[in-house]
């Protein structure tokens, strides 16, 4: 992954858990360098192994942490310059969903080695919709609910998410209702 990712993570817990949180989490890893390069990838274990000790030192669900971090990351992302991509591909949440893949595309221009995943949404019953997902990485679901609630906060539209098909289970993506809170 992109040290924008490893970044991102870094940010998430100085700003929410403080500097001794992220040092421990770093020596439980055993990375020594005091940052990471946005535009330099870093082996995706690195990115997995930063996860889990997170969830070790701080003490909570491995699945809490990755919903954290992506709705921490829909925020910090906007701030580092991609808040002007993200309104230009949509003028509420459902439409910019909508067009997460060509947004991704316009990402791979910039990052060019980036694995980046697939996304559509489908209509449902009572302004419901359905985003489905498809990864070449494992166990990324819940961070996919969390950047849909830091999207949802950057369009100020309370909406409810759930997981309804999961890929662990055998299932080709992951699918998530999304309906009007």
């Amino acid at each position: 992954m992109y040290g924008l990712v490893n970044k991102a993570i870094e940010g998430l817990v100085k700003s929410q858990f403080g500097e001794a949180a992220w040092i421990a989490i770093r020596a439980k890893v055993g990375w020594e360098d005091d940052g990471f390069i946005c535009l330099e990838t870093y082996p995706d274990e690195l990115t997995y192994q930063l996860v889990g000790a997170a969830a070790e030192v701080l003490q909570m669900d491995g699945d809490a942490i990755l919903e954290a971090f992506g709705e921490y990351w829909t925020l910090y992302t906007a701030k580092e310059g991609y808040g002007e991509l993200f309104k230009a591909n949509g003028r509420n949440l459902r439409e910019f969903l909508q067009n997460l893949n060509v947004i991704h595309s316009r990402i791979e221009m910039i990052y060019r080695d980036m694995m980046l995943p697939n996304f559509h949404c489908t209509h449902g019953p009572q302004g419901r919709y359905y985003l489905h997902y498809q990864s070449s990485r494992v166990g990324l679901s819940p961070m996919v609910i969390g950047l849909v609630k830091g999207l949802a906060k950057m369009f100020n539209e309370p909406v409810m998410i759930k997981q309804i098909k999961f890929m662990r289970e055998g299932n080709a993506e992951d699918v998530f209702e999304i309906s009007p809170a």
